[in-house]
């Protein structure tokens, strides 16, 4: 039979996991919570991504599937993904293939992709438009923008940068920041300025790893 004080210890455990089973309850509503704004934020900006709509069918490159939902034990990662820092400080000038259009390809990538890219191989899937952006919500919503392309399985996407001529001095400086993000994302292995019927220097077409 327990003593007394064995009783009030185990009532003090009792206690304890109950205030961790609560606190660990709030901290887990409060990351949901977190997320599910960071995502507004995105959509209300940028809107959902979605696949872009192709009047012939690519028998190369098809489809993604619909990817499957996430659980939400992601979360806390997407969250902190969301998070992560893309400088602005970082020159991708020297990484930049030397030909007109400043192509990009990540090492160990053909030196091929980029110039096949650029002539159609790969059917765009999805678009984002930075126009009117200010630098840091640019940003932001490019790097959330590649995520969710990732998640979704596209492979090629455009996005749109502006040519510059709003800017102060007519300097398209979101235009190279955009492409000093790229080159600091992972999953991006290849991107060049897209034809003129795509956007021309005022866009940009990007080749993302397979998810």
């Amino acid at each position: 039979m327990k003593t007394f004080a064995e009783l009030q210890d185990v009532a003090k455990q009792l206690k304890l996991q109950q205030e961790q089973r609560a606190k660990a309850e709030a901290e887990r509503l409060a990351r949901e919570k977190q997320a599910a704004i960071e995502a507004n934020i995105f959509r209300n900006t940028v809107g959902e991504v979605q696949a872009l709509k192709s009047k012939s069918v690519d028998k190369h490159h098809p489809q993604p599937k619909k990817p499957a939902p996430i659980p939400y034990k992601h979360i806390e990662d997407e969250r902190a993904a969301f998070q992560e820092s893309i400088s602005d400080e970082f020159d991708a000038g020297s990484l930049l293939d030397s030909d007109e259009n400043l192509s990009y390809t990540r090492p160990g990538v053909g030196i091929d992709v980029a110039k096949k890219l650029r002539q159609g191989a790969w059917t765009i899937q999805a678009q984002l438009d930075l126009h009117g952006m200010r630098r840091d919500q640019a940003r932001d919503n490019l790097g959330e923008f590649i995520r969710r392309c990732v998640r979704s399985g596209f492979r090629c996407v455009r996005v749109i940068h502006g040519k510059g001529l709003g800017s102060v001095n007519k300097e398209p400086v979101l235009k190279n920041k955009v492409r000093n993000w790229l080159i600091q994302k992972e999953e991006v292995i290849a991107f060049s300025q897209a034809t003129a019927a795509d956007g021309g220097s005022g866009a940009l077409i990007v080749l993302l790893r397979s998810s």
